[in-house]
């Protein structure tokens, strides 16, 4: 049994809504001193990663300039699950979206709080084989993505060497090699 408890929130603040996500502000009573505290959290939609693979061993990823950074950056198709979307649904859309890519088959990895210190959502990761490409990639005004296909056999050196350094891409993409080597 842990001795960690839970502490109560008693108030709760919305600082700011900055469109894909919302800044709160909660007051929370200690459960060890009584006494309140303030902590503050983002709110968002749940998110998903999807890992297409071609029927040649081949990754769909996509390069695309991001703004926290300020970099190109190399990762695996993901997005915002739609209000009553389903996350499944999510991921075979926003492959769609970012790639042109259809998935022949899903399956779920599991899901991820992103960072349970300041994100109250989850990400849903997913695996589609037997992909192809059938249409065009369909960014929004604010997107850019290109695709580029990379031989799962590159997976783990592009890991390790920091080409691939988004750590939410890195989660789902060695939670899937481990499985892969596992079974």
């Amino acid at each position: 049994m842990s001795g960690v408890l839970p502490w109560e929130r008693k108030e709760i603040h919305r600082l700011s809504d900055c469109r894909i996500f919302d800044v709160f502000e909660s007051v929370s009573l200690s459960p060890l001193t009584n006494k309140e505290h303030s902590f503050y959290y983002i709110d968002t939609a749940d998110w998903v990663n999807v890992i297409p693979v071609t029927d040649n061993n081949e990754v769909v990823m996509v390069k695309q300039f991001r703004h926290g950074s300020q970099e190109i950056t190399l990762e695996i198709p993901g997005g915002i699950v739609d209000p009553g979307e389903d996350p499944e649904k999510a991921a075979i859309r926003e492959c769609a979206e970012e790639t042109g890519y259809s998935l022949g088959s899903i399956f779920s990895l599991g899901s991820f709080n992103p960072n349970p210190a300041i994100f109250s959502n989850r990400l849903h990761t997913f695996v589609g084989a037997n992909c192809f490409q059938n249409s065009q990639i369909k960014n929004t005004n604010t997107e850019q993505t290109e695709v580029e296909l990379v031989d799962i056999g590159k997976l783990s050196q592009l890991l390790t060497d920091g080409t691939i350094d988004h750590a939410l891409v890195n989660a789902t993409l060695w939670k899937w090699l481990y499985q892969s080597q596992s079974s």
